[in-house]
């Protein structure tokens, strides 16, 4: 009897930890996922930076800025948005203006080892306070994974790829920043929140 309780235990705390595990990473990756589907769902008052159209091609008509990369990628960013844990989240969409198929080029992870073992990603993009003369660098998790999309290697000609970065937050009166991304020109854009 002893033996047949233990290895139902272990199953139920394998089962319980699977299942935690599976809720922690899809409440840690709701930076990027949750916000695709909340422009559609316009009655979310709670983040008004993405309610601003009514429709998605409203939002993809006024982007926040637009960067232009080489062999024509563009990162247009919709939204940069602060909330109340001290971060900033910025969602956007990596698009291939192209004629060809293009390989996102590494420089987009940055230089810094921890996150380049982490495959490409991107990691190299920085908030900078030109009144406070701080950068900002993208936050990673316990692992030194960048909390950014990752995991994209090639851009099809003609498609987009939904992007997020998350980084430590401004002081509260910061507003206007600077977003650069290693091989993209630099923006200049307005947190809210």
């Amino acid at each position: 009897m002893g033996m047949r309780f233990t290895t139902k235990a272990r199953r139920g705390m394998v089962a319980v930890t699977v299942a935690a595990g599976l809720a922690l990473g899809a409440a840690g990756c709701g930076g990027g996922g949750d916000d695709d589907k909340r422009p559609e769902n316009s009655s979310s008052p709670s983040r008004a930076g993405n309610s601003k159209p009514s429709a998605q091609e409203g939002q993809a008509d006024t982007p926040l800025a637009e960067l232009k990369g080489a062999n024509g990628l563009i990162l247009d960013i919709t939204s940069a948005e602060r909330d109340s844990g001290g971060f900033v989240t910025l969602n956007g969409s990596l698009k291939n203006d192209g004629a060809k198929s293009v390989v996102v080029p590494s420089a987009l992870s940055g230089n810094e080892t921890e996150i380049v073992r982490n495959g490409g990603s991107l990691g190299g993009a920085t908030l900078v306070d030109p009144k406070g003369k701080k950068r900002y660098y993208v936050l990673r998790d316990t692992d030194g994974r960048p909390l950014t999309t990752s995991g994209f290697s090639t851009i099809r000609a003609g498609e987009s790829l939904a992007v997020f970065m998350q980084f430590p937050a401004p002081p509260a009166g910061t507003a206007d920043v600077m977003f650069q991304l290693p091989t993209f020109a630099s923006a200049s854009i307005t947190i809210s929140g």
